[in-house]
């Protein structure tokens, strides 16, 4: 009988641990990035170039999924729970694609896929998105890097970089990510004014091959 007992009281406290376990269970929130949709394109004319993006490069520790903070310019944590649903590379090659795309520069612009039946090439790397929680108060930073070259001979065309930041109203998780949204979009605006255009270098490589 005594035996019995102790069986019981064992059970009873592994069940007592297990919910208590159970009880501190958390689980990961998902964040998403998103910019406004750029408008749509203009007619494309007499244009006859064609661009592919390549995906942007990035920092390793920005391709773990977590969101990322500093606590001083040397210092990177991450929060444990808090994470994006997808690669930050690949909503801004996407959404680099698009604006490209609603310049009305190109008479087509896709997604890289290792094909040479392209004009150009733009490569680029998301340097930083990342929260900042130092200086006294917090803000995020957003810093975008990118260059366009001709496919035929190697040559950059054009090169772009740009870094901004954001000042957070409220401190949590979810204002750091709507700062950063809104970071983004001028970052990438920014990084696109002007518009790569190569519709003079089309007209001179044109002429020049007519004599």
């Amino acid at each position: 009988m005594k035996k019995k007992l102790v069986a019981i009281f064992l059970v009873q406290a592994a069940l007592v641990a297990l919910s208590a376990c159970g009880g501190a269970v958390k689980y990961p929130s998902y964040y998403t990035l998103h910019v406004p949709a750029p408008p749509d394109p203009p007619s494309q004319g007499h244009l006859h170039a064609t661009l592919a993006v390549r995906e942007f490069r990035s920092p390793a520790y920005l391709r773990q999924g977590a969101i990322v903070y500093k606590t001083s310019p040397e210092q990177i944590g991450f929060y444990n729970y808090h994470r994006w649903a997808t690669d930050p590379r690949d909503f801004v090659t996407n959404a680099v694609t698009d604006r490209l795309r609603a310049s009305g520069h190109f008479t087509q612009v896709k997604s890289y896929d290792g094909r040479a039946d392209i004009d150009y090439i733009i490569s680029g790397r998301l340097e930083k998105l990342e929260e900042i929680d130092y200086d006294g108060d917090v803000k995020v930073e957003v810093a975008i890097s990118a260059q366009m070259t001709r496919l035929s001979t190697g040559t950059t065309v054009w090169t772009n970089s740009v870094s901004e930041m954001g000042h957070v109203d409220r401190p949590d998780v979810s204002a750091v990510v709507s700062e950063m949204n809104r970071t983004l979009d001028r970052a990438i605006e920014k990084l696109l004014t002007p518009a790569p255009d190569v519709s003079s270098e089309q007209t001179t490589a044109a002429n020049e091959g007519k004599q």
